[in-house]
């Protein structure tokens, strides 16, 4: 009997019904003859945290224990999530039956999908054979196509080393800078592989939006009835308006008339983050949203497998493909009569050397505009863009003309003046979403008098010509470069070679076949960015995204290569490498390792003084004095307390006070929440009046409060 384990129920119930006429529910799994089907729930295994570690002492975050170092002495454990520890019994209880032969892995095809099922696995050390399912889309067909193409588990050795190393390696790096950085700047620091180098092109770029010094330019602008000729930036206002009257008395020579017809092809079809990308700029979802919409969608069996970071099919998806296409479900409710494309050319989506395990995201037979009912909006939203992409990807060539004009006038040879025109001639892939919102307006080839800049297709090279109407001066001034949205900052993490200058590593981190050389993988790089909002070190504002004051200092005092771009995505070339057979998996943990252990070293060799000074005061400057032995007041978190306290964890798991005067108080005294306000007027010794309290006997009454006149030096939930 074989026993199938799945990522998540969901996918198990697909599998089950995909490969059984009337599987049966029992405790924990479904029976389908010679067939159990289990489910765990995301990771049930993770690596254990450095307390865990009874024999180091680890436990006490102190620079004394750094590196923390846990190589060839690994421990792993049972997930501290709700129900991790009941599912994971069950699915051992299920390996260890005497009637099961064969563990067949069913878990996400992809690196923490293999990580799942093999930990599993190793934890309860099973020797039975394995099998590989690796399953694209949840339809039955699929499904089935699957099973009977079940390859042996050991030949995707290399995805299981990639996923072991990524978990070690971070591990190693978040253990050790964000305890040496914490401890070094007496601060909060949370420092990771990935989420620190994106945190710091965040920071970077709002460092060059604050310095930006605007510098003022004129443009002399003529008319020339229904197009115009602009000048080249001028510094100066008086030298632009001399130049204006010279344009008003004078005529222009046309120098060059560049006339091309382009042919744009249709765009890919979607990955991952160019999905992403794409529901960001038009609709403001974040990553995480269309992630989650997406996976829901996916185990809806609506659209294909979502963490692919490849725009293409193969040929053997072809003939599907087609069908898909040709069926009529996802048409009508989907894109409009003109934006169907009367040939389809679904060979364009076709290319094999640049699939690398999955599929581009796309819609399933299942899909129709009648399933669009009932989902949310985020889903509606991404199941619809997916399907308008899918028609984009296979739609004619947009065709257009763009016509250049460089002029001068004719008494001045040295200013030129320039115009660009852009007119369609046949709409092609473009029709797909016209109509569905406002296109955005071409800075480049508006008219500001109303209309688009049409220049004459009768314009020819040495004629000579007249402004037609009004001839004005506009101002202007450089500006900085935009903040980073979700879309741009997930392109810049896509596309690391942007920051790279040596021309053969740039064209090697260019190589999209793998997408191996940007700042995580799709799968992570929504959660890097939700991971950087939540420890504060980022906020969103609107659609931007800024760092935080303290997210700024963390990359003012971390050493550079843990926020150099080009080393992360070098380093995630490398785990790219080891899944598909390039590299040694030894060596390349031998790189991680070594790079991690250098870390505290490396910070304090760098310590910058003033950095620990600053972050001292920050936190205690705004609470006043400790009302037992006069030092600066912290807030922690929802408590007020000494900032001579100090606090260490025993090996059992307790906190116990290890230096400081003791004093503190909680965010609740006597029942009532405490404001800010409120604690800064107790620890000036004024007198504070909570209201509402109730005596034993039923009666209401206020209570005036100072802390002179409460016993003790903690007040907790209950006095």
């Amino acid at each position: 009997m074989r026993l199938v384990i799945a990522e998540k129920k969901s996918v198990a119930t697909a599998i089950a019904q995909a490969l059984c006429a009337a599987p049966v529910q029992k405790d924990g799994c479904y029976e389908c003859g010679q067939l159990l089907v289990t489910w765990a729930q995301g990771h049930l295994i993770d690596l254990a945290m450095p307390e865990d570690y009874k024999d180091r002492d680890w436990g006490k975050w102190s620079l004394d224990t750094l590196p923390v170092d846990p190589s060839g002495h690994w421990q792993w454990k049972i997930s501290t999530e709700r129900g991790a520890g009941s599912r994971y019994r069950q699915i051992v209880q299920l390996i260890r039956r005497a009637d099961v032969d064969c563990l067949v892995n069913a878990c996400d095809p992809d690196r923490e999908g293999e990580a799942i099922f093999r930990r599993i696995a190793d934890m309860e050390g099973s020797r039975k054979p394995e099998l590989r399912l690796w399953v694209a889309s949840l339809e039955a067909e699929a499904i089935q196509a699957a099973w009977r193409a079940m390859k042996p588990e050991s030949e995707y050795r290399g995805l299981a080393w990639s996923a072991e190393i990524r978990s070690k390696a971070d591990w190693l790096t978040g253990m050790n800078a964000s305890r040496a950085y914490s401890l070094l700047y007496n601060a909060r620091f949370s420092v990771g592989r990935v989420q620190t180098p994106t945190l710091a092109m965040i920071a970077e770029r709002d460092r060059q939006i604050r310095s930006h010094k605007p510098v003022p330019f004129w443009t002399v602008i003529a008319d020339m009835g229904g197009w115009r000729l602009s000048s080249e930036r001028i510094d100066s206002k008086d030298a632009a308006m001399l130049l204006c009257g010279q344009v008003e008395r004078g005529r222009f020579r046309i120098m060059s008339v560049s006339r091309k017809r382009v042919n744009d092809r249709p765009p890919r079809l979607y990955d991952l983050t160019g999905l992403q990308k794409d529901m960001s700029r038009m609709y403001g979802m974040t990553a995480a949203r269309t992630l989650q919409a997406l996976q829901h969608l996916y185990e809806l069996k609506l659209a294909t497998y979502p963490r692919t970071d490849s725009r293409y099919i193969t040929r053997d998806d072809l003939e599907t493909f087609t069908a898909l296409l040709e069926s009529g479900r996802l048409a009508h409710g989907f894109v409009t009569r003109e934006g169907i494309p009367g040939h389809p050319r679904p060979e364009l989506a076709v290319n094999d050397a640049k699939v690398a395990g999955h599929t581009a995201i796309l819609p399933t037979m299942q899909l129709d505009a009648g399933k669009l009912e009932g989902l949310d909006d985020d889903e509606r939203k991404v199941m619809t863009r997916i399907v308008r992409r899918m028609w984009e990807a296979v739609g004619d060539d947009h065709v257009h003309i763009v016509t250049e004009v460089k002029a001068r006038l004719s008494d001045d040879t040295d200013r030129e003046f320039s115009s660009r025109s852009d007119e369609t001639v046949s709409a092609g892939w473009k029709a797909v979403e016209t109509g569905h919102g406002p296109e955005p307006e071409d800075e480049e080839t508006a008219n500001p008098a109303g209309g688009r800049n049409v220049i004459p297709s009768n314009l020819m090279e040495g004629g000579v010509i007249r402004p037609v109407g009004k001839v004005t001066v506009e101002e202007g001034e450089t500006r900085p470069p935009k903040p980073f949205t979700e879309a741009t900052l997930l392109a810049a993490m896509e596309h690391a070679s942007r920051y790279v200058e040596d021309k053969s590593l740039k064209a090697a981190l260019d190589d999209d076949e793998s997408h191996s050389g940007g700042i995580g993988t799709p799968a992570t790089r929504a959660d890097t960015i939700e991971k950087l909002v939540r420890s504060k070190l980022v906020e969103r504002k609107g659609r931007q995204l800024h760092a935080t004051t303290e997210g700024e200092r963390l990359t003012d005092v971390v050493e550079p290569r843990l926020k150099d771009v080009l080393l992360t995505a070098r380093m995630e070339q490398a785990l790219s490498d080891v899944e598909h057979g390039k590299r040694d998996p030894a060596d390349v943990m031998d790189m991680f390792h070594r790079e991690a252990l250098r870390i505290p070293a490396d910070a304090t060799a760098n310590l910058k003084a003033a950095a620990v000074t600053q972050t001292t005061n920050t936190d205690a400057q705004d609470w006043g004095e400790c009302p037992r032995c006069g030092q600066p007041v912290r807030k922690t978190g929802r408590m007020w307390q000494c900032s001579t306290n100090r606090s260490e964890k025993t090996k059992d798991g307790k906190w116990i006070a290890v230096e400081g005067c003791g004093w503190k108080m909680y965010a609740r005294l006597a029942g009532k929440t405490i404001t800010d306000q409120t604690a800064r007027r107790l620890l000036a010794g004024q007198t504070v009046t909570l209201k509402g309290f109730t005596s034993k006997s039923g009666k209401k009454f206020d209570a005036a409060i100072r802390i002179d006149k409460l016993r003790g030096t903690a007040f907790d939930f209950d006095r």
